[in-house]
């Protein structure tokens, strides 16, 4: 198996492991554009809290920096359409997590939610998009700078011919892991990308990491299943309403048949029924 840090499991592994908050900052740093003092990683990636039901929700990477900022970092390689509702869900949860009871609203403090997706999910050409909150008819007037939220699509990038000087794309071809010679690049202007490839190569030996790899395999592969179930079920359901309606008009059983797909046994028992 091919290790990179568009699996989500190891891309938490990764960020999230002690010692390693080092390649954070930097990446942080250079996203952001601001200098990072402290940072404080909240959860580290635990097999024991770890459930294949609630892996949709768990892989994400949540860390504190200087002054309470709270940025959460997810990494998602499928398009299961619902990365905008989940964001802002999330960020909600942040912002209720991190805020102690009988807290002041003015003191609620900052939520940066940064999405890194492996596809496309908006129809212009930018690979990093900010989001800001302004007023309708005063567009250059931001009236809630408290949640922020970045999407980083992956597929753009690769097509864009980045800056190889700007360290954001500096990360990114290392984190896309596609283009051999922009990953080159990379490592030759930043020199704590050359670290990542030793990294890798110990967290593929990790036995807990290469567990979470294994569930996380196993619940997408379950899901997947359980989609394609319903989809069928909900396919025959239709059809045998359908075959129903057809009954009642005395229609043909062959052409039954040949319009719902269903059996000439399941056709019968609809009339017994």
């Amino acid at each position: 198996m091919k290790y990179n840090l568009k699996n989500d499991v190891i891309f938490k592994a990764f960020f999230s492991r002690k010692g390693n908050e080092v390649f954070l900052i930097d990446f942080l740093e250079a996203l952001l554009e601001v200098k990072i003092e402290t940072i404080k990683i909240e959860q580290e990636v635990d097999l024991g809290r770890f459930s294949p039901q609630e892996k949709a929700g768990s892989l994400d990477i949540q860390a504190v920096l200087n002054d309470g900022i709270v940025v959460d970092i997810e990494m998602q390689v499928d398009d299961r359409h619902n990365i905008v509702a989940r964001t802002m869900f999330y960020a909600a949860k942040q912002i209720t997590r991190m805020t102690p009871k009988g807290e002041e609203y003015e003191n609620i403090k900052k939520v940066i939610m940064i999405n890194i997706l492996n596809y496309e999910l908006f129809p212009f050409e930018n690979y990093i998009t900010k989001t800001i909150n302004v007023m309708d008819e005063h567009r250059e007037y931001v009236v809630i700078d408290g949640v922020e939220w970045y999407f980083i699509e992956l597929p753009k990038f690769r097509r864009s011919r980045p800056d190889m000087d700007n360290k954001v794309n500096q990360w990114l071809a290392v984190i896309d892991d596609v283009d051999k010679e922009l990953i080159e690049m990379a490592e030759s202007k930043n020199q704590l990308l050359r670290k990542v490839k030793a990294e890798f190569v110990e967290l593929s030996g990790d036995e807990e990491t290469r567990r979470l790899e294994e569930l996380k395999d196993k619940w997408e592969r379950d899901y997947k299943s359980g989609i394609s179930y319903a989809r069928k079920e909900g396919k025959k359901e239709n059809s045998i309403e359908i075959a129903k309606e057809m009954l009642k008009n005395k229609i043909d059983i062959d052409l039954i048949i040949k319009c719902t797909g269903l059996t000439q046994e399941e056709i019968e028992q609809i009339k017994q029924e």
